[in-house]
């Protein structure tokens, strides 16, 4: 029987570092780098970067259901990032590295608003905007993979729990 996999898009500043942490986890089949959100058809990253164009840096994660599920993938996305930075991760500022979860259905928006309620009762002023998903756009090859091809740690991103 074949078994269809699920999708998660979300943009947490600089999507080398968010695409490094996504693929650590089990049931994560593909983590692939982006761009969402903006006005132009099929942007190139140097146009991404002019900030003219309104798209985030993102990734789009393709799982097995079967051993993940979307608020496991939410809740990393929350504690591999700060989600309470306006347009900036880390040294990397710009509209193109806000905090943002694009979703597909109803169910992961719901997820994604619990998820960010539950931040905001622990203190922290959320930033993450809530956006229905739209065209992703596959970065350049050389965007794909980033750290593992360069045999380096993200220097963006790191994990800090946030969730019990």
């Amino acid at each position: 029987m074949i078994q269809s996999n699920d999708m998660a898009i979300f943009a947490g500043g600089c999507f080398w570092g968010v695409e490094y942490y996504m693929k650590k986890l089990p049931g994560v089949i593909r983590v692939e780098s982006g761009y969402i959100g903006g006005t132009k058809e099929d942007p190139t990253y140097e146009e991404v970067c002019t900030g003219t164009t309104g798209h985030a840096e993102a990734v789009q994660i393709t799982y097995d259901p079967q051993k993940m599920d979307y608020e496991t993938l939410a809740k990393r996305f929350f504690e591999i990032h700060d989600p309470t930075h306006v347009n900036h991760q880390g040294p990397d500022v710009g509209e193109q590295y806000r905090s943002e979860v694009f979703y597909s259905t109803p169910e992961q928006k719901q997820i994604a608003e619990k998820l960010i309620n539950q931040l905001k009762a622990k203190g922290y002023k959320v930033a993450t905007q809530l956006t229905p998903a739209t065209t992703f756009w596959p970065a350049e090859d050389y965007h794909q993979d980033y750290y593992t091809r360069k045999g380096t740690l993200p220097y963006c991103h790191g994990y800090t729990k946030r969730f019990d």
